[in-house]
């Protein structure tokens, strides 16, 4: 398993394109400056040691300098040993709905972004416990087993869109359904699924699911994503949006009592998106109260550091910058060996 020991210092490679641009910028304005002073064919023969490339060269090889120097300093380590661990905590399933109306962005910066990062600090606040990952749409299916990697987790949430699933719709019940089945076999231990979604468009029993999850002990909360006010779904580009039959904008509206009788049912709780910060800290304390259970689960112990790799490269990054001229080099514009061939034919002649 590959991970970084000092991870908030690869924040620091946002300034890689912010110095590209700044170097972008001062060759243009070097190049009007030196367009002022005449004719630019002329500038090259008066200016003949000038290289236009050498700069360039060294300016990206100080930029990948700079950039392994920043992977050195985040610590990139390996796991080299798998150990089974006991540890004590819940499982937990977040259904996350990926239907087209999750693009609307009534609640900024959309409602489907809106719930990766609610979902992401979800994360971030678990401790020891177990998570898994369903999408659904007009279908459910899995999108991370349940596991203690949270890693991982976070890795699979950030590549969900709206495309993930073909089938259009709102299948809560088929998305509960299926949460039921990817929990692991262990009987006793404390379990909650949380429904993320605008609830709109709603077809299938999800009352009926979310009932016989209460009745095998599972918990189903609910967190609203959407406002009432509703929005537009963008779709084939900026400024466009989904349209009905008539040429009308399609307005997509939450359909809030519809998730709170979800919660109820399966005896958990609503939230809302609107202050979704809030409704986070009051979800991870309803799941805090949950009994935690023992169970045994594999992590890497030992990791091994691996930043010497990068920090060599930076070093070998600076010594062919050193090396470098920014000028042409006058002894290697001597050597003609074109002429070289000449005289060796002369003397063999």
């Amino acid at each position: 398993m590959f991970r970084f020991g000092n991870p908030e210092y690869l924040y620091l490679l946002l300034l890689l394109p912010l110095m590209a641009f700044v170097q972008l910028y001062f060759l243009y304005q070097r190049k009007k400056a030196l367009q002022r002073f005449g004719d630019s064919e002329l500038l090259v023969h008066l200016m003949p040691d000038v290289s236009k490339i050498r700069p360039t060269l060294k300016f990206y090889l100080l930029m990948l300098a700079l950039a392994a120097l920043i992977f050195t300093l985040a610590a990139p380590q390996f796991g080299t040993r798998l150990q089974t661990v006991q540890r004590q905590g819940i499982e937990v399933i977040v259904a996350l709905d990926v239907s087209n109306s999750m693009n609307a962005q009534d609640i900024e910066p959309s409602r489907l972004e809106r719930a990766k990062q609610a979902i992401a600090r979800l994360t971030d606040r678990l401790v020891n416990d177990r998570i898994g990952l369903v999408v659904f749409a007009g279908q459910a299916y899995t999108q991370l087993p349940i596991t203690s990697d949270y890693a991982s987790a976070k890795m699979f949430l950030s590549k969900i869109t709206t495309d993930v699933v073909p089938t259009q719709g709102t299948a809560i019940g088929a998305a509960i359904n299926l949460a039921l089945q990817s929990f692991s076999q262990q009987e006793d231990i404390n379990r909650a699924i949380i429904v993320i979604s605008d609830g709109e468009n709603h077809e299938d029993d999800a009352m009926g699911a979310a009932a016989e999850a209460a009745q095998q002990g599972v918990k189903v909360y609910t967190v609203g994503m959407g406002s009432s006010r509703g929005g537009p779904i963008p779709a084939g580009g900026s400024g466009n949006f989904l349209r009905d039959r008539e040429g009308n904008v399609v307005i997509t509206r939450m359909d809030e009592a519809m998730l709170k009788q979800i919660a109820e049912t399966g005896e958990g709780e609503y939230f809302s998106a609107n202050n979704i910060r809030a409704g986070i800290n009051r979800l991870m304390n309803e799941l805090s109260s949950l009994e935690k259970s023992e169970f045994e689960t594999r992590v890497y112990t030992d990791f091994e550091d691996q930043f010497q790799y990068f920090a060599l490269l930076a070093l070998l990054f600076l010594l062919i910058d050193f090396l470098i001229l920014e000028r042409k080099n006058k002894l290697l514009k001597k050597i003609d060996l074109f002429t070289v061939d000449k005289k060796v034919k002369k003397e063999e002649a």
